[in-house]
């Protein structure tokens, strides 16, 4: 088995300018690169990473390349554009040109309105993302899910991934609206979703017990060939360690119904990044 995390985070504080993480998260706030995720992979058996944004910034997007370019377990980076500038198509078009630019992400969570993403001006980068056969990272939480659902209706071609499950209320054990609002989103092909950063959504449910009625929602609606899975390293670090995160996933699966294949966890737990992310051999590394 091929294990991809397919959503991972490094870092510059000197670069974030008062952004988060804020002082508060005390366990984060620090650089995180390369070197500090290297022997939690090879810990865990993990072969390559998807690297994702965490600022709204091109000169952010353009270091994770370097970056990536010169980590050789980095198969992909998430970058991030302005979604509605003048020149979105250009840059878009731009950045695709390195082979290491898998997908692009506006932080919609952090947005005032509720429904940017259905804005009609958000159209010509989603057409420029397809065109390019980039992937869009949905970094939403329930109430983002109707405007997403009528983003992704508008465009079939764009392969659409929501990050971790859409952020549910497991510290509330609420399953309703989210359930019903992913199951229309999971009803689109184009439409997958990661099983990632649940923990940190948790509180005090954070164990696989509060977590498992989620993860079989999202088993239910978007099956064995849609889901990937992430550890949202290093915020994961603020409910439990990398390695208590692969653990706990293995047993989500293990406890799935019905239950998962052999071939259903090779997919979840990295064939399903790969596919979705075209991610090819980098460096000396293999894949």
């Amino acid at each position: 088995m091929i294990r991809i995390d397919a959503h991972q985070h490094f870092w510059r504080l000197s670069a974030r300018r008062g952004a988060w993480p804020p002082p508060s998260l005390a366990a984060i706030r620090r650089d995180f690169g390369p070197a500090d995720l290297a022997p939690l992979l090879a810990a865990a058996g993990v072969e390559g990473t998807v690297l994702v944004q965490s600022l709204p910034s091109l000169e952010d997007t353009r270091w994770l390349l370097e970056v990536a370019q010169a980590t050789p377990f980095v198969k992909g980076v998430v970058g991030w554009v302005d979604f509605k500038g003048a020149r979105t198509a250009q840059t878009i078009a731009e950045l695709a040109r390195h082979p290491l630019l898998k997908g692009l992400r506006p932080m919609l969570q952090d947005l005032p309105e509720d429904d940017w993403i259905a804005d009609p001006a958000t159209a010509p980068a989603a057409r420029a993302m397809a065109a390019h056969g980039l992937v869009f990272d949905a970094l939403v939480t329930p109430r983002h899910l109707p405007h997403l659902l009528t983003f992704a209706a508008r465009h079939p071609d764009l392969a659409i991934v929501i990050d971790h499950g859409a952020k549910p209320l497991i510290a509330r054990q609420e399953l309703d609206p989210w359930r019903a609002d992913i199951a229309r989103l999971a009803a689109l092909p184009n439409v997958h979703c990661k099983i990632s950063g649940l923990v940190t959504e948790a509180g005090a449910h954070a164990s696989q017990a509060g977590l498992q009625p989620y993860v079989q929602v999202l088993w239910d609606t978007f099956g064995p060939r849609r889901l990937i899975w992430g550890s949202d390293w290093p915020v994961v670090s603020l409910a439990c360690d990398y390695a208590s995160w692969c653990a706990m996933s293995v047993a989500l699966v293990d406890a799935l119904r019905p239950p998962a294949s052999a071939r259903d966890r090779d997919a979840l737990f990295g064939g399903n990044a790969a596919l979705l992310y075209h991610l090819q051999h980098h460096a000396d590394s293999s894949l």
